[in-house]
């Protein structure tokens, strides 16, 4: 099993460095400016819109194209194998999901909808399992700490889902409709227009399954998630703007031992306003919200009962932007806070934080220079401060140099500090300080990009036994991470690909387990997806690879490492009709990410679509 892993990532490695021979043929002389398509809009690394190459940053694009053509029935399947992603199920059709970016633990990745963090405050990281993915249009991962723009959490990277935006004219209208393997049906509608300065688009969608066994030997454990959006915007005469978005994912979930409600919720309402011609700020008044009723079944240590745990977060951001030419400033004011409420007793319920930050993007063309500040007040862990600096030099019209600096840090959650019995006031943030280079190639049909970096984390929150006995959380743990990552991309005319490789040595440097590799991370992983339209007809796949991981810290609980084909047919058979059929893990195989809980083996899906 080893030798057949390391010589399929070795296939991979070759294929990836093979990309720039198989495209340079078809590669022009066109200047930097024509290549849009490879070269993408993105806003989620610099909090303002800048074309790939020019955020000095390590980041992935994610298209509507990439989102219709895969079709995946989960965000954590679009995630998996993409540069520097790492994902860990416990079970398939919305069970557990946690994202490891870089290497860092699932609450150390900001989760993002349209500008609106969700996450628990009790558990730390964001519900990636609940949420739909036709409610969103493109997915941006930005890897690499962003503390000095997103304060807490961004230590590992962020990762923002937007919904869709508003077509001209219109209403236009969206229907699908399918099903697949372990009773799967899959419901969607929406519609979306603009007229007179007001944009609107609003969506629905059920998603139910029988499920599969999460364990072996288990029953199926079934999953259903109901969601809606709601956006409207409206543009005045003189620039200024407002608008709303509401989305909400509600739904339960089986699992071994009992069964969970859920609801995942984020609303806001926005107001921009611009001052001057160069001036524009930005008031924006937001709320998330997960929320989790669990219903156990009886044991023979407990007996059965339903515990509840909500938490709430309320947020109000004030945001300047200042155009100066080439040049521009990022600035404002942040102030949150965050509610727990449920069956568990908590010492504590509430808390606040409120922060400054500004940020710099200065074009000195062939040099640019990005520098970042942020300010953190904490009613429950104190102040924390938070810089990045960027530097970029453009080698020539296609290949840019960057290197950067940044610190980030991790907040205790709710359950860290307040745990009953357990819970530690005391605990500090975990705090990062992170170093990476990186080039890019940016030409008019293809790119690549390729990033080393490493990252040192300190005062790591880890539960032990104390002297007392029970378990409790404590700033004990350091590691250090390291990694590469080769990226490309290439446009070529029916043919659309991109490819991925990651190698990361995430090593932990506590006393009792120095240089063991972090639990449930693999140091390998690689990435190919290949489509091809053909008239009406388009024809697709992917090819997903990762290394083998250990389920311990002491790293003697080996799991082994898995390939994944998925495949993927879509028909146009008439105008503004089509049909797609996916089939996951094709090959059918058997893997594990966390040791004993299964992923659902073949799965084929079916659906009809109305509408652009």
């Amino acid at each position: 099993m080893k030798t057949r892993t390391n010589a399929s990532l070795g296939l991979a490695a070759f294929s990836l460095a093979a990309l720039p021979l198989a495209v340079q043929a078809q590669t022009t002389t066109a200047e930097h400016d024509d290549t849009v398509a490879l070269n993408p809009m993105v806003i989620t690394a610099t909090l303002a819109p800048r074309t790939a190459d020019e955020t000095l940053s390590s980041v992935t694009l994610l298209d509507e194209a990439t989102l219709r053509r895969q079709d995946p029935v989960s965000i954590s399947d679009l995630l998996r194998g993409q540069p520097g992603v790492d994902v860990n199920t416990r079970g398939s059709f919305g069970k557990e999901s946690s994202v490891y970016l870089r290497g860092t633990g699932n609450e150390s990745a900001v989760l993002m909808i349209d500008g609106i963090r969700l996450r628990s405050a009790t558990a730390g990281g964001a519900a990636w399992h609940y949420l739909e993915p036709r409610m969103f249009e493109r997915a941006e991962i930005v890897r690499g700490p962003r503390g000095s723009l997103y304060g807490a959490d961004a230590v590992g990277g962020v990762i923002q889902l937007f919904t869709p935006e508003a077509e001209e004219g219109g209403p236009h209208p969206r229907i699908s409709a399918g099903g697949g393997s372990f009773n799967t049906q899959r419901y969607s509608a929406g519609f979306s227009g603009s007229e007179g300065g007001t944009r609107y688009s609003f969506a629905g969608s059920h998603f139910s399954t029988d499920g599969t066994p999460v364990r072996r030997g288990g029953e199926d454990k079934g999953y259903d998630n109901t969601s809606a959006l709601a956006r409207v915007a409206h543009t005045f005469d003189g620039g200024g703007e407002v608008g709303v978005l509401a989305l909400r994912a509600r739904g339960s979930n089986e699992y071994d031992g009992g069964e969970m409600d859920f609801v995942q919720q984020v609303a806001g309402v926005y107001g921009e306003l611009p001052v001057t011609e160069s001036w524009r700020s930005r008031l924006t008044l937001s709320e998330s919200r997960d929320e989790l009723d669990n219903h156990a079944e009886a044991t023979q240590w407990e007996p059965a009962g339903t515990s509840v745990i909500d938490t709430r977060t309320q947020t109000l951001r004030w945001q300047n932007t200042l155009s100066l030419g080439l040049h521009e400033l990022v600035a404002g004011a942040e102030y949150s806070e965050d509610r727990v409420s449920g069956t568990t007793d908590f010492e504590v319920s509430s808390r606040d934080n409120a922060a400054v930050f500004a940020q710099g993007l200065v074009d000195l063309s062939p040099f640019a220079l990005q520098a970042g500040l942020r300010y953190d007040d904490n009613e429950a862990y104190g102040d924390e401060v938070t810089g990045s600096l960027a530097l970029g030099y453009d080698l020539d019209s296609f290949h840019t140099l960057r290197a950067s600096y940044g610190t980030a840090f991790r907040a205790p959650t709710f359950n860290d500090l307040y745990w009953p019995v357990s819970g530690n006031p005391e605990l500090n943030p975990e705090t990062s300080e992170t170093v990476e280079v990186g080039v890019r190639g940016q030409y008019q049909r293809w790119y690549w990009d390729l990033a080393a970096y490493q990252t040192d984390l300190d005062d790591m929150i880890a539960w032990a036994p104390t002297e007392s006995g029970p378990w409790a959380p404590q700033n004990i743990a350091e590691a250090r991470i390291r990694g590469i990552e080769l990226s490309g991309g290439a446009e070529l005319g029916e043919w659309a690909l991109a490819a991925a490789l990651t190698w990361i040595d995430p090593e932990n440097r506590s006393e009792a387990n120095a240089g063991n590799r972090i639990q449930r991370r693999a140091s390998q992983s690689a990435r190919l997806d290949l489509d091809r339209e053909l008239g009406e007809w388009s024809l697709g796949g992917s090819w997903i690879l990762q290394g083998h991981r250990y389920e311990d810290p002491a790293n003697e609980d080996r799991i082994g490492g898995f390939g994944l084909v998925n495949l993927r047919a879509g028909w146009q058979f008439a105008p503004l009709w089509s049909a797609r059929l996916t089939v996951e893990n094709a090959l059918d195989k058997e893997y594990e990410t966390a040791r004993d809980y299964l992923s659902s083996g073949r799965a084929a899906f079916v659906s009809v679509h109305f509408g652009q």
